[in-house]
Formats: structure tokens, C-alpha cells, sequence
């Protein structure tokens, strides 16, 4: 982990374009009216046997346009939520890229903020968590609603269509956040885009079952941002410095599945602590940065 990383502007054009003729994420990855039209029949990227034709109720909860500018965006921050972020003071690093993702739901009040940041542009939420959380929704929606508060004017991007039974729980979540008049944006992953990423990576010798949230999201950034930094990506149970344990989230110690992606040269892995940047991360140089490989 020694060495400064370096950005490989032959390997990054390589991959981002390798990514765009196969996935087109800049156009594709988020629903809109413009790439699913009314009557568009969606079939779901985890059950291929399913699908759902898009009627004017559903119609009328997607974007109108592209949720990204026409110009590539200069500094991505795609933050996952890595027991290496505690005591990492990666905070101000974090804030001070261009455009923030965030993956799931995490917590980011009180003593987080110094860690991992709080500015937010975009974060993920499984249907899952709407479940585990808030009872499906079926109840009391407000505590969810006011748990979004801390995302601002965020967009929320939710896997609505990736099995049958996400759809329901995210069009309550929609209209939750919409009938409570939150700020933030509910936006959904397009199936279509999921089935090509995943066959992409599938190209590139990947045979996980599943796309974790942070790969979709770090490969989505590839594509829209022109330096990719991550933060809390470190899939192993002890630092790389010092070998101290580390919890498996930095907000608590429950355990899911670890997969490591190697993108030698093309994204910018931050480990150990960050020091304050001096201006806005183009590029940020971070204490003892990775750079993977094969």
C-alpha cells in the first residue's frame, strides 16, 4: 500500500469507455420519462421471469430528464461504510469532492461527522432496510421521513424494480416522502442498466451472484465523474496499518458479504486517516492511498 497512487489516464479512458458502450449509466442507470416511456414493460434484474408494465401512476414517480448535468462532473466521492472510516477524519475529504455518494442509509449525525462527512448528493436505500426499520411502511411513516433529514435535497436511489416485491415497498416510500413534502429526491435504478452492468462485470471475470451496492455505485461514478475517489472500502477484518481490528461497519459490527474489486490505477482508494484538504479533492493525495491489484 506503500507507494502514492497515481491516476492511469490510459486505464481510466479504457474503463470508462469499456463501461459506457456496454452500460451507458450516464443516460441509463436511473429511471426516467425519457428512457422508459409510458407502457414500457420493466422486467426485474433479480427475477428475469417478472415484469411490470409502467402505468401513469408509476409513470408520473419517474424523473423527467437525466439527473446528471451534460458536462462530466470533475471530483466523485462514493463512500461505503467500512469499519476503516472510524477515527479516519476523512470527513472534510469527503465534503470537499464535487459530487458525494453514499451507500444505504448510513448514519451521519453527531460524532460520525468528523469521519465520514455529511454532504450528500446522492445515497442508496435497499427496500429492504424499509422493512427491517419502519415495519414496510405499512404504519407510522413519519420517523422515516424525518430520518432522511440528515440527506437534505439528496436524490434517495432505490432498487425498485429489481424484484417484484421492492416495488410496492418503494412506492410507499415514495409517497411517504412526498405526502410529508421532504426535501429529498426519490429516484429509481433502471433494471434494464443492472442486467448490463452485472453482464459487464460478469466479462470482466466477477461471479458474485449479486452486484454489491458499492461496486454499482463506484462503476456508475466511472462514468459521470473524472477522478473517482473511495472511502470505506476495505473488506478485511484487521487495518492495513498498525493490523488493528476493525468493525464491520464503522457504525456497528453486523456482518454482511466481502467482495474485492480491483480497478488498478482507475479509482482512488483512501486507507488509514486523511488530512484536511487544501482545496477540493482534484486529485487528493491521502495518507498511504492503495492501488490494488490483479
Amino acid at each position: 500500500y506503500s507507494p502514492t497512487w497515481k491516476k492511469q489516464d490510459d486505464n481510466f479512458n479504457r474503463f470508462r469507455s469499456q463501461l459506457t458502450s456496454r452500460c451507458d449509466g450516464f443516460h441509463k442507470a436511473i429511471i426516467s420519462q425519457a428512457n422508459t416511456p409510458l407502457g414500457t414493460r420493466l422486467i426485474y434484474d433479480g427475477e428475469k421471469k417478472k415484469s411490470i408494465q409502467i402505468n401513469k401512476d408509476l409513470f408520473n414517480t419517474f424523473l423527467k430528464g437525466n439527473p446528471f448535468s451534460n458536462k462530466s462532473l470533475d471530483t466523485c466521492a462514493v463512500v461505503g461504510n467500512g469499519g476503516i472510516l472510524a477515527n479516519s477524519s476523512c470527513g472534510e475529504a469527503i465534503d470537499s469532492a464535487q459530487f458525494v455518494i453514499r451507500c444505504n442509509l448510513p448514519p451521519l449525525e453527531n460524532d460520525y461527522r468528523k469521519h465520514v462527512g455529511n454532504r450528500t448528493d446522492i445515497v442508496t436505500a435497499n427496500p429492504s432496510i424499509f422493512m427491517e426499520k419502519y415495519g414496510g411502511l405499512m404504519g407510522r411513516r413519519r420517523p422515516f421521513v424525518e430520518s432522511l433529514n440528515v440527506y437534505g435535497n439528496s436524490m434517495l436511489l432505490i432498487p425498485a424494480f429489481s424484484y417484484g416485491h421492492n416495488t410496492p415497498l418503494s412506492m410507499r416510500a415514495f409517497y411517504s416522502i412526498e405526502d410529508f413534502r421532504s426535501p429529498i429526491r426519490p429516484i429509481f435504478f433502471n433494471p434494464e442498466y443492472l442486467q448490463k452492468l452485472a453482464m459487464f462485470w460478469r466479462s470482466q471475470g466477477l461471479r458474485a451472484v449479486r452486484l454489491s451496492t458499492g461496486l454499482i455505485m463506484a462503476s456508475l461514478a466511472l462514468e459521470v465523474c473524472n477522478n473517482v475517489h473511495l472511502f470505506g472500502f476495505w473488506p478485511f477484518s484487521n487495518h492495513p496499518y498498525g493490523l488493528a481490528p476493525l468493525m464491520n461497519h464503522y457504525y456497528d459490527d453486523r456482518q454482511t458479504k466481502k467482495k474485492f474489486h480491483a480497478m488498478p490505477g482507475v479509482v482512488h482508494l483512501h486507507l488509514g486517516q486523511c488530512p484536511p484538504p487544501k482545496r477540493p479533492l482534484k486529485p487528493f493525495n491521502a495518507i498511504n492511498p492503495l492501488t490494488p491489484t490483479d
